[in-house]
């Protein structure tokens, strides 16, 4: 039924010109009597309260509001100004969302949370961000959630900003198609294949460094490649008279190398140590003692010579490093595919050695390399070493490294707790002060909460995370982070092609 709208008024509409006061008190208290009869009947009726309602629970208002000045509508109600740190805010204003990490640096996409863009540059962060120690990069997530696209999305955009990108290992060979659209240089790897990488070419000397020290640093270096090579063969440590063989078989290599200005090889060092007689001429020792030990060094080196990896790394390299070029990714895609990681991981610390002594010279501004499909070399301590001394030096190259796997239980892979490859492989997470975690799988969130310190929130958001977003923790700090990619990007980094019907 349709409300019914009442109006009443009351007006005096006579008024005698002479009347006693007696007369003119009634007439007010009769008009004022009037006036409010009208005022009741153009009230709206009140709302029927159900039979049986308590007297207490009926409104105590009427529906539009407490009447008179004290209806806090008139504009009059003032509060004391009142302060308080963000902690306070946060609790007593959870929905907030804190600001980003600044305008500097490369855009990524959009902050989920503040409904902003979010930009990062580790380069511009350090120094800058309390608790931002060093410009690693830690990127895990499973296939198909865009991990890597993310990553080859960061080092196109980098290169505007005047930085360059180094893939040492390209298992898959996603980033040569990339590194050739940035006018950079891919080099091809693999059993009968042109490409020839001598993994002891000496780097140009930089400058400020005495040839002295430089020719002493040139020889550490060849000797940490050497036993990473061994040992990763021989899946165990070196013995101290192995080292001592190294030591001797590689000084006389590169003796002789200089007397006839040539380049010294790894085929030169393994004939070295599998000549007994010659390595007991060079120490002095007693006849077979040296040569004797040396005997699993040769043949570990042999696979390099002659075994599966023949003809990559015996020989001067074919191609030159340029330093100055924007991109450079090595394919390692031809090798690999037989479930043995151990060629591919013999290859890659080839290749890391060849590429990081050109990256050496700390006057060689800023760069990024970026270890994909790092969740390969976790079983092999000597390559986890290698990546640990580039992981310490960064700061000092101005290096930032950015290693991709999986899952954060791939880390657990190394080793055993307590063992050298499980502290390694920690010890590379610990020194990442950036984390990117896109989604992981409900068996794999006790790992990455443990590993990553993770609030019960967090481990929340990253089971139920989309393509393309992921979890950014930064010195401390979080963001869900959602990675926008422009058309031209999304065609060059397409890697579900072959699934297309």
């Amino acid at each position: 039924m349709p409300s019914r709208t009442t109006r009443a008024s009351a007006s005096p509409l006579f008024v005698p010109r002479k009347s006693d006061r007696r007369t003119a008190r009634t007439a007010r208290t009769k008009f004022a009597s009037a006036r409010d009869q009208a005022r009741r009947a153009a009230r709206p009726e009140p709302r029927q309260t159900a039979p049986g309602l308590a007297p207490d629970l009926r409104a105590t208002y009427p529906p539009t509001g407490r009447p008179g000045p004290s209806s806090a509508r008139g504009g009059t109600l003032k509060l004391p100004a009142h302060r308080m740190t963000t902690a306070v805010a946060a609790g007593a204003y959870p929905f907030l969302a804190e600001g980003g990490l600044g305008a500097q640096g490369i855009y990524v996409g959009s902050d989920v949370h503040a409904e902003a863009a979010f930009t990062y540059d580790p380069f511009a962060l350090y120094g800058r961000l309390d608790g931002f120690t060093n410009p690693n990069i830690l990127l895990a997530g499973v296939i198909g959630m865009g991990k890597s696209a993310l990553a080859k999305s960061l080092a196109v955009r980098a290169v505007a900003f005047g930085y360059r990108i180094y893939v040492p290992c390209d298992p898959k060979g996603e980033w040569t198609d990339v590194a050739r659209e940035l006018g950079g240089q891919s080099i091809t790897l693999g059993p009968g294949l042109p490409g020839r990488l001598n993994p002891l070419d000496a780097p140009a000397r930089p400058a400020g460094v005495s040839k002295e020290d430089w020719h002493a640093e040139v020889r550490k270096r060849r000797l940490l490649l050497l036993g990473s090579l061994a040992k990763t063969v021989l899946r165990r440590e070196l013995h101290p008279m192995e080292h001592t063989a190294l030591d001797v078989a590689l000084d006389q290599v590169v003796a002789h190398a200089e007397t006839t200005g040539t380049t010294p090889l790894l085929g030169d060092v393994a004939h070295l140590l599998g000549s007994p007689e010659l390595l007991d001429a060079a120490l002095d020792e007693t006849p077979s003692r040296l040569g004797h030990a040396a005997e699993d060094l040769a043949h570990a080196l042999r696979r390099l010579v002659h075994g599966d990896l023949a003809g990559m790394f015996d020989a001067p390299s074919t191609v030159q490093f340029d330093p100055n070029a924007p991109m450079l990714s090595i394919d390692l895609s031809r090798l690999g595919g037989a479930g043995d990681d151990t060629a591919l991981v013999l290859a890659m610390t080839c290749a890391s050695a060849w590429m990081e002594s050109a990256l050496a010279d700390p006057t060689g501004g800023r760069r990024w390399v970026i270890y994909d499909e790092a969740w390969r070399v976790m079983r092999h301590v000597a390559l986890l070493e290698r990546m640990q001394s580039q992981w310490k030096l960064s700061r000092g190259l101005g290096i930032a490294n950015m290693m991709i796997i999986h899952r954060l239980s791939d880390l657990l892979t190394a080793g055993d707790a307590g063992s050298r490859g499980r502290a390694l492989a920690e010890g590379l997470l610990t020194d990442c002060s950036t984390r990117i975690i896109y989604r992981q799988e409900a068996d794999q969130l006790a790992a990455s909460s443990a590993l990553l310190g993770l609030t019960g929130v967090e481990t929340q958001a990253i089971s139920a995370l989309t393509k393309g977003r992921g979890l950014w923790k930064v010195a401390g700090r979080s963001f869900i982070t959602q990675h926008l990619l422009h058309p031209r990007e999304r065609e060059l980094f397409d890697t579900d092609f072959r699934m297309a019907a």
